[in-house]
């Protein structure tokens, strides 16, 4: 069984303008000690799936239309809010894009981590400050005891970031869903942050689903990838199978983006165009618009997400030619 399993989930939020269907038929599995990246642009669905996933989705405007959310076999989705707030932080939780915004400003980070030892396990604030800085050291947040009562706008970008790992990690969860955890950061920051989050979950052995838009950042650290189009996954396949020939357009298209040393000077690739309005998502294929190679059934049939080998799918009419070709 695996340790989470999402089923034919759709969510759609309802607006002044329209309805805006945000997650449409998603399906993907993370077993224990497995990291799951979920790549895409800007609005393809990444955060507002891990949002349903782990019970924080604004509702209203947002609504879970239908699916499942199985944890461990049970269905999260059919959980009364008690309940799943103590699954939410002991046995799932999130690392925040934002961490300067995810922070209360008016505590001490001690106080924050801690607080998570004084509601699940009933803690004195002495002990659970004293847990708070065994955290910190973990992260390797250096002179943790004198900096226990800081807070958070006195620590770097990358400090933050680790704070927000450490709340994470306080309860040893079964899994953590990490939401473009290292977008605000410089270059090396980032790598140290993506170092120490899979150290943690080798340690841990916990699943991991790393959401981000650069896959530049994934290469080292996910088993298998999920690419999201318009609040669909248009290609699920393990991470060296992805890198070495894509067998969708759009997944050709973000691994062409990368910049390459062996491209110094010359023009960055870009896909053409932009994504769709949610409100009013193209028939067939929805990156038709977009596409390289769209012909005239890309136009009216939405193509299924299907099996290209054991361990790969592709929704494209054309997955063959563009894995032939990518070869």
């Amino acid at each position: 069984m695996p340790l989470l399993e999402v089923r034919d989930l759709n969510v759609e939020f309802r607006t002044r303008d329209g309805i805006a269907k945000a997650v449409n038929g998603v399906n993907y599995t993370v077993d224990e000690g497995e990291t799951l990246a979920v790549l895409g642009e800007s609005g393809s669905g990444k955060s507002v799936t891990a949002q349903a996933v782990m019970g924080i989705l604004d509702m209203p405007p947002g609504k879970i239309t239908g699916g499942e959310v199985l944890f461990r076999g049970q269905d999260l989705l059919k959980l009364k809010e008690e309940e799943r707030r103590k699954i939410r932080g002991a046995e799932m939780a999130m690392i925040f894009q934002d961490a300067l915004s995810s922070l209360n400003p008016v505590l001490s980070v001690g106080e924050q981590i801690g607080e998570l030892f004084v509601v699940h396990k009933g803690m004195s604030r002495k002990d659970a400050k004293a847990k708070a800085v065994e955290l910190m050291d973990r992260v390797r947040i250096p002179a943790a005891k004198e900096r226990v009562g800081q807070y958070p706008h006195q620590f770097s970008g990358g400090m933050r970031q680790r704070i927000m790992i450490a709340m994470a990690l306080a309860l040893e969860p079964a899994l953590i869903i990490a939401d473009e955890p290292t977008t605000a950061l410089d270059v090396t920051v980032q790598a140290q942050v993506m170092d120490l989050l899979a150290e943690l979950q080798r340690e841990l052995h916990m699943g991991l689903i790393l959401i981000t838009h650069d896959l530049g950042v994934v290469a080292d650290v996910a088993d298998k990838i999920a690419v999201m189009y318009a609040g669909r996954i248009v290609e699920q396949a393990p991470v060296h199978e992805i890198y070495r020939a894509p067998a969708h357009p759009y997944t050709k298209g973000l691994l062409e983006s990368i910049p390459r040393l062996d491209q110094k000077g010359q023009e960055l690739y870009a896909i053409k165009g932009l994504p769709p309005n949610l409100m009013n998502i193209p028939p067939g294929c929805a990156f038709n618009p977009r596409c390289p190679m769209a012909q005239d059934v890309c136009r009216t049939d939405v193509p299924p997400l299907a099996d290209v080998s054991e361990t790969r799918r592709s929704a494209c009419h054309f997955w063959k030619e563009t894995l032939d070709a990518a070869q």
